[in-house]
């Protein structure tokens, strides 16, 4: 079976200035450039920046309900201080957001996960502060807007296998935020489980995954039955 890389695209600081595509055409090009059987994956996080979906704390006004409600959340998410859930308040109401919530504490014993299913499509992408490259460290970092467009862009600007945007974390997580059509996703993800992105030092946004469309063909060949 073909073998897929993973290789890291490193960037300088990519801002609200920046043209996502342009970036990765610009950096890609000096780890090889992106080939047709390729994926290329992009932090969710700094394709928002470039979209200038970041807010600084202190122009925020923060509510009342947002100082009460964030302690509802565990203190390793984004949403638990006053801030990151009134950055959700702003974009999605804040008694959407109070109501998804009563609701999914009720639902809690049956079913995990209901409040992010309610509360919109920001509630499970908001990075916190420190939570994406600096100096946007010192923001609050929305998730991107439109993701099925910026990724069907990327793919047809390189000609390549397919295009994401994900949410990796250390946990061992990876969200697919956005895919272009046709693309095996959830096969992708889980190639991006070790996190191969970096938003400290290593300024790491971009990720390419190469020959991921050998790997898939390849995949599906030995899965079919005998004779076939």
């Amino acid at each position: 079976m073909s073998q897929v890389e993973i290789v890291k695209v490193p960037t300088r600081i990519l801002t609200d200035k920046d043209d996502i595509v342009e970036a990765i055409d610009k950096f890609a090009a000096k780890v090889g450039g992106v080939g047709p059987d390729d994926v290329v994956s992009v932090a969710e996080s700094v394709v928002a920046v470039t979209q200038g979906m970041a807010v600084r704390p202190e122009d925020l006004k923060i509510s009342v309900w947002a100082r009460i409600f964030c302690r509802v959340f565990p203190d390793i998410g984004s949403l638990s201080t006053p801030h990151g859930l009134q950055a959700l308040f702003d974009v999605e109401g804040t008694w959407r957001v109070i109501g998804s919530l009563a609701i999914g504490l009720l639902a809690m014993p049956f079913k995990r996960g209901v409040f992010y299913e309610l509360a919109g499509y920001q509630a499970a992408l908001i990075d916190d502060v420190t939570g994406t490259m600096p100096p946007f460290d010192k923001h609050v970092v929305y998730g991107p807007k439109e993701p099925q467009r910026v990724v069907e862009a990327i793919r047809n600007h390189f000609g390549c296998y397919g295009a994401m945007i994900a949410d990796a974390n250390d946990l061992h997580r990876c969200r697919v935020v956005g895919a272009s059509k046709g693309l095996e996703a959830d096969e992708a993800a889980k190639l991006l489980l070790d996190n191969p992105f970096g938003n400290a030092s290593q300024k790491v946004p971009v990720v390419i995954i190469r020959d991921f469309g050998r790997y898939i063909k390849s995949k599906q060949n030995l899965e079919k039955p005998f004779g076939q």
